[in-house]
């Protein structure tokens, strides 16, 4: 194999992924593995560790993958089937600090894909471009590596129950949405306390009962019925790979990924005082004026899960969350997002606490804030229109950050306007304390498009 070219929409700015067939190839994941092993060794690692999730071609590209990595020379060790998350537990419990996982995540039945993990930090922008470079120069090493099977079900979910300390009676519906989850839940709910009743838990990737996207309020209506159905206490919900939660009270309000962070900042907060947490920019105002009031540091930092593991790293900070339901705990965990490990921690307060789920929810500071607006614009376009706003902006010396596209403060509220690094389109959001003071939020972000020309849709 003397060099590799991929489509060029698959090298993204997170991951690898493409669809089955038409943008991704079997070969492309053998290309892939020589190259990820080859960058590989260059940073002085010699092992590294493969899972894969429950879609049908997963099986095929892991094979391809491990036959690539192999052939580069390095010792490649199979976990096997399960969540992104077990795959990120097995570079701290085998010490390869190296991983690659195929996974579709929660895309279409026809995607697949690759996230990387590299010297132990995330792999990936500028990363994945180099990897894409490998393989087109066919610059790659050759050699004779091994592999090894060494399934690791069993002690992940010994680690993830391992911080579980305070049973209780709750009352609690699961929802897999027939993603990779469903074989490592059954295994842990059935230690647990109290009541656990399990939706879509059968592993099937052409997803026939919803979507495995908890952000969507569309995909967490059977968890909602089933829970005001049966009077749970609360309802848990999963990604196709398991990094992503959704969580539900027991009257079925969604409680949204920024919420749920200021609700886990008490226990994080009571036990590091002073903390700094991290939320993305897309997070509400609320969330950094509650961590604020709980004696902690807020920190305000760029959307995207690679990059709040690293600023996590750089700070120390021991939880972060973003919008899209992404939950690192780095106390007693390792700052990688797991979503059934943050159900966990939060079933470990609840059970701590005589508060309720619905009760913590209820005292949180509430704003009002328009969904997220995503608009298409070219690739080429979609950064320099954010500079001309920015550019704008200091002209009138508005008040504003500029961490992840820009964030202006105006009404008591904000709106936001940034360049989404995976997609065509550029990502809008508005917040404010009343209905009255979202439009004027949301005329005056309107006006500064229109006067930067930027061509705006909120449909």
């Amino acid at each position: 194999m003397e060099n590799h070219n991929f489509h060029p929409t698959i090298l993204r700015e997170y991951d690898i992924r493409g669809i089955i067939g038409e943008t991704l190839f079997p070969k492309d994941a053998y290309a892939i593995g020589k190259a990820f092993g080859s960058l590989m060794q260059v940073e002085g690692g010699t092992t590294v560790t493969v899972g894969y999730d429950g879609r049908a071609t997963s099986p095929e590209l892991e094979k391809e993958l491990v036959d690539g990595l192999k052939s580069s020379g390095v010792k490649v060790i199979r976990i096997g089937m399960g969540p992104s998350p077990m795959l990120y537990y097995s570079t701290y419990e085998l010490e390869t600090a190296n991983g690659i996982m195929i996974t579709g995540s929660h895309n279409p039945p026809s995607h697949n894909g690759f996230k990387m993990i590299m010297n132990g930090k995330p792999f990936f922008g500028e990363d994945i471009q180099k990897l894409g470079k490998v393989c087109a120069a066919g610059d790659w090493k050759d050699g004779a590596g091994s592999v090894e099977d060494h399934p690791l079900m069993s002690s992940y979910i010994d680690r993830l129950l391992k911080d579980y300390a305070n049973p209780s009676d709750l009352t609690v519906v699961w929802d897999c949405g027939n993603g990779v989850t469903g074989e490592t839940l059954r295994k842990v709910v059935a230690r647990l306390k109290g009541r656990h009743v399990l939706l879509f838990d059968e592993i099937d990737s052409t997803f026939p009962n919803h979507h495995p996207d908890p952000t969507v309020a569309d995909n967490l209506q059977d968890l909602i019925q089933t829970v005001k159905g049966i009077n749970a206490d609360l309802g848990i919900a999963f990604d196709g790979d398991g990094d992503r939660i959704g969580v539900v009270d027991s009257r079925g309000n969604i409680i949204w990924g920024d919420q749920l962070v200021a609700i886990l900042s008490r226990e994080i907060l009571a036990n590091h005082p002073g903390a700094s947490i991290i939320a993305d920019v897309k997070a509400s105002r609320a969330l950094f004026d509650e961590i604020a009031r709980l004696g902690g540091d807020p920190i305000i930092w760029k959307t995207g899960h690679s990059l709040i593991k690293t600023k996590m790293g750089e700070v120390s900070a021991p939880l972060a969350g973003e919008m899209s339901g992404h939950i690192f705990f780095n106390d007693h965990f390792y700052g990688f997002d797991d979503a059934m490990y943050v159900g966990l921690r939060l079933l470990n307060l609840l059970g701590a606490s005589e508060e309720t789920l619905d009760q913590m929810y209820d005292a949180l500071p509430k704003m009002i804030n328009t969904p997220e607006m995503r608009f298409a614009c070219p690739d080429e376009d979609k950064f320099p229109a954010v500079e001309r706003l920015k550019k704008q902006l200091i002209e009138k010396k508005a008040d504003f950050s500029d961490i992840d596209g820009v964030r202006v403060n105006s009404h008591g509220g904000w709106w936001l306007l940034r360049a989404s690094n995976t997609q065509a389109v550029l990502v809008a959001r508005c917040e404010a304390a009343s209905e009255e003071k979202l439009d004027l939020v949301k005329q005056e972000m309107v006006a500064n498009l229109k006067e930067a020309d930027i061509p705006f849709s909120d449909t």
